[in-house]
């Protein structure tokens, strides 16, 4: 970690800050790991900014967003535990786009595990400097003056004084090297590991939020667009004067038309301007729009799964091999084999995307609910001739977002119609435009394929996926997933197994691909979680002993140690190792809390499985009952987690409480699908997500750990498909291979 503080309390950035003087330090805020993979990046040179005013205040500047996963309100709790600060004088800062900021894209899991150590030692330094000062007035040693929540105290004398006293005279001593000052013991933590409230929850409940779409500004308009249905088509005609007509529009313009790479542009169309949304949506259906197909007119669903599995039959890429998995096979006696399917999926939060934009002379402010300032800076720049760092963004709270949000196609959208306008314009996305004209979760092929010995061990195992690539998105002509996207469960299989080989095959893309919550993990961890226990069933053992037997010993993998390349979700393998010891850990807790095993009534089953993702381990339990008619319904849920170090429980137990319900949608429910290009779904009714009445009782248990912290926001997703889908099979003996399940139970 980049570990470079500085004291910048004397120079103008304070001003800018609007905290008059006091103490400001400035922290780094890329990690080494980050820092090498971004090398060239204009953001590597960020920094963030902790402030301590005169009265004793602390300003925490957070240059993540909030989403509901408590980023805002983890990354204060570790500055002002090293700080020994009291709550109640903490000031939340949002940071806008700023590169002074460091990386502010808010996806990966990354928020508390990035920056952990970063905001530790801030939070550290500036409490040192305090006592430094302490110690200088009072006469005394510095090992004679310890700082206590917001006091600084003499262990002489008992005497005490508020940090404010001592503030001024910090602000001018040279910042500690923050490689070398003393963290806090685990046992000495006033707010790491407790839990503690979401710094918003008060507007949240009172309603008082401002997320994207509440967003308001003097004299502003509103506006929605019709799109081209199929990506790459171009507007070909519209009624211009219908849509005049209707009471309160007050403008029709038509957008950029989208050049590939897809990139985060906008998609091209026609928007209407009014004075209010209904206006404009009316305006929209007025104009009758048409549009030609583009190159992906002829996307078909079904036709594309055709194409995938010819991948599969295919000649591959082999990207990791260990032994000869292939010779094993086709020599073994006993061999298994199973195809696994998963459709596109959308994003689907509950808030779709807004934007507002305000040109104010050549001046251009922006209200976003993204993921990434920075990236709405980037990305409408261009389109106006302008540097990044000329355009003021702010992130407004985000009513979900799951990846969507940090492509921020429609920022684009709302610069281009106020710059028209000559008025602030809010670009307003309805559900429909969401989920017609999203970044897509990949649609995915893969076959498994097992030798099992004449003991019924596991002893070779050959898996091969193919599905169009993120990197579609942003470069043409890529095909067939990469080496990041399998190193998300399939090239960092834990396997302690003597063949291993993992290959991929070709697939292009034919709509915007795009990562949503916990990315290719989705589809690897279905396949890998359900074939561990298609085998177990196969063999008659118990699927928890076989995952324990062929994950192995205690150790750490290293993919390559087989020849595979692996990111390690951005982390050091030294720092953040993949521990066998770990995985197994949470998978017997998993059974534990459940009673993985125990004999259920007919037509109940328990399934299980489990999973590292964004350095954090989980395993999941789930029960189902299957009605006669097929209808399923799952009680309850257990999940064990491992994230290291958890530095605000409650918002970890949420984040695993809200993956079951999103890992069921996805085995339940969710698909999209393409016919001549056009997404066939629209809203809820179409693109199913799961209901309150579905929702399972969740146990969480999180595994007692002063490890770093790994990521929560996604690590509980994946496991849970595979789960849902091995409890069916213990239920009823009917295997389900391809999502969601939808009727594939129905009598």
């Amino acid at each position: 970690m980049n570990t470079s503080i500085s004291n910048v309390s004397r120079r103008d950035v304070v001003k800018g800050l609007g905290v008059g003087t006091g103490l400001v330090l400035a922290l780094p805020l890329v990690s080494k790991n980050l820092f090498a993979a971004m090398k060239g990046h204009p953001r590597e040179f960020g920094s963030a900014y902790l402030t301590i005013g005169l009265d004793g205040t602390v300003h925490i500047y957070i240059h993540r967003v909030e989403m509901g996963q408590g980023s805002r309100t983890g990354l204060p709790q570790v500055i002002a535990d090293e700080l020994e600060a009291d709550w109640d004088r903490l000031v939340f800062e949002a940071a806008y786009g700023d590169k002074k900021f460091g990386d502010q894209n808010t996806d990966g899991s990354t928020s508390i595990r990035m920056f952990y150590d970063t905001f530790r030692r801030a939070g550290a330094a500036a409490r040192l400097m305090l006592e430094q000062a302490a110690a200088a007035k009072w006469g005394v040693a510095l090992g004679d003056v310890t700082a206590q929540k917001h006091r600084i105290i003499n262990n002489l004398t008992g005497q005490s004084e508020d940090f404010s006293v001592f503030v001024d005279a910090a602000s001018k001593l040279p910042v500690p090297d923050s490689s070398k000052v003393t963290l806090k013991a685990p046992k000495d933590h006033a707010y790491i590991g407790k839990p503690k409230r979401n710094i918003y929850m008060n507007d949240f409940v009172t309603g008082s939020s401002v997320f994207g779409q509440d967003v308001k500004r003097d004299n502003m308009l509103f506006a929605v667009a019709a799109r081209p249905p199929v990506v790459g088509g171009k507007l070909k005609a519209y009624n211009r004067d219908a849509a005049m007509a209707i009471k309160g529009v007050v403008d029709v313009v038509e957008l950029p038309s989208l050049e590939f790479p897809a990139m985060f542009k906008p998609l091209g169309g026609v928007a209407v301007v009014a004075t209010n949304t209904w206006s404009a949506i009316k305006g929209r259906t007025a104009l009758a729009a048409t549009f030609e197909g583009g190159p992906n007119a002829g996307y078909d669903s079904v036709e594309y799964e055709k194409t995938l599995w010819q991948a599969i039959d295919g000649v591959g890429t082999t990207h990791l091999q260990r032994g000869d998995a292939e010779d094993v096979i086709a020599s073994s006696k006993k061999v298994y084999q199973a195809d696994y399917y998963v459709p596109h999926l959308s994003h689907a939060p509950m808030e779709p995307p807004a934007a507002t934009a305000e040109w104010q002379g050549e001046n251009l402010s922006m209200w976003v609910c993204c993921q990434d300032p920075q990236s709405v800076q980037e990305t409408v720049a261009p389109f106006f001739n302008k540097k990044p760092e000329e355009i003021y963004v702010e992130a407004t709270l985000l009513g979900g977002a799951f990846g969507r949000k940090s492509k921020p196609d429609f920022a684009v959208e709302a610069a281009v119609l106020a710059k028209k306008a000559g008025r602030p314009v809010k670009m307003v996305w309805t559900r429909e435009d969401d989920i017609q004209h999203g970044y897509y979760h990949t649609v995915s092929a893969q076959r498994a394929e097992a030798a099992v010995g004449a003991d019924g061990k596991v002893t070779a195992w050959k898996h091969k996926a193919a599905y169009p690539p993120i990197l579609s998105t942003f470069k043409e002509g890529a095909s067939g997933p990469q080496g990041n996207e399998l190193g998300m469960g399939l090239i960092d299989m834990p396997f302690e197994i003597p063949n291993l080989q993992v290959d991929s095959g070709a697939a292009e893309a034919h709509v915007r691909i795009g990562w949503l919550r916990s990315v290719c993990n989705i589809q690897q961890a279905f396949a890998v979680g359900s074939f561990v226990d298609e085998i177990a069933q196969g063999e008659g053992q118990n699927t928890a002993d076989l995952w324990l037997e062929m994950i192995g010993s205690d150790r750490h993998v290293n993919p390559a140690d087989d020849g595979a390349e692996f990111h390690n979700y951005h982390m050091s393998l030294d720092e953040m190792p993949y521990d066998t010891a770990r995985l197994k850990s949470v998978l017997r807790k998993a059974v534990e809390m459940s009673g993985y095993g125990k004999d259920m009534p007919k037509g109940k089953g328990i399934g299980i499985s489990v999973h590292r993702s964004f350095v954090t381990y989980v395993a999941c339990a789930v029960e189902v009952e299957v009605l006669e008619n097929g209808t399923i319904k799952v009680p309850k849920a257990w999940i064990a987690v491992d994230c290291g170090t958890a530095v605000n429980p409650d918002r970890v137990k949420a984040q695993m409480e809200g993956a079951v319900l999103f890992g069921m949608s996805i085995a339940l429910h969710s698909e999209i699908t393409a016919e001549a290009g056009q997404i066939m779904q629209s809203n809820f009714d179409s693109y199913q997500v799961c209901r309150m009445s579905e929702s399972p009782d969740v146990d969480v248990y999180i595994m007692e750990s002063n490890a770093a912290p790994g990521g929560v926001g996604e690590p509980g997703v994946p496991p849970v498909a595979p789960a849902l889908t091995n409890a069916i099979f213990a239920a009823t003996g009917k295997r389900i291979r391809r999502l969601p399940i939808k009727d594939q139970l129905m009598a």
